[in-house]
């Protein structure tokens, strides 16, 4: 049963990403008492720390969070630096569309709107400098504000974040709707 305990706590470590755990979530979601909880949080720091994992498990800002060792920064410098990775995937450039249209939102707002679980796509993003945070919600728990910035305008030749193209959502007129084209179109400005 421990086992199990443990590799759902790393599982939900990993699905919450930069937002963390704190003591209280991981007792009331796994349904421990508080001492099964911190049995569970240094067994599994001592995994990270004994098996030259790359991943570690820190305590920052009250939460737990798995986090990259810094030992291995080269590594991850060169694989954002290598111009084969700048490239963008649709589901990065989706992000960073709605990011860009809705700034500043936080990732929850970003998920509903996805669909999908957005924090490693966040994550990736904010490494490669096309986002940032810029503050905290006043939403419970106040979640982390995105924005976007310079280097995303410089990425997509913008001066402004007013030059994206406008938008505007179709009128609804209770006809049939074909689910599989989108409610939004850009506006063509000549």
């Amino acid at each position: 049963m421990e086992n199990e305990k443990l590799a759902a706590l790393e599982g939900l470590l990993f699905v919450v990403g930069d937002d963390g755990l704190n003591i209280n979530q991981m007792m009331e979601i796994l349904e421990i008492e508080h001492d099964e909880a911190v049995k569970l949080i240094n067994d599994l720091k001592e995994y990270y720390d004994n098996n030259n994992r790359g991943i570690r498990l820190h305590f920052l800002g009250n939460t737990f969070k798995l986090t990259t060792k810094s030992e291995h920064k080269k590594y991850y410098e060169k694989l954002l630096i290598n111009e084969d990775n700048r490239r963008l995937s649709n589901s990065a450039l989706e992000t960073l569309a709605i990011v860009a249209y809705n700034e500043p939102i936080t990732r929850i707002e970003v998920d509903d709107i996805r669909g999908v679980y957005s924090g490693l796509m966040i994550r990736k993003l904010v490494a490669k400098g096309l986002l940032k945070e810029c503050g905290k919600s006043t939403l419970p728990g106040r979640p982390i504000l995105y924005k976007t910035t310079s280097e995303f305008l410089d990425y997509f030749g913008l001066s402004d974040i007013s030059e994206l193209p406008k938008i505007c959502q179709k009128e609804s007129n209770n006809e049939e709707i074909d689910l599989y084209k989108s409610k939004y179109q850009e506006e063509i400005i000549d």
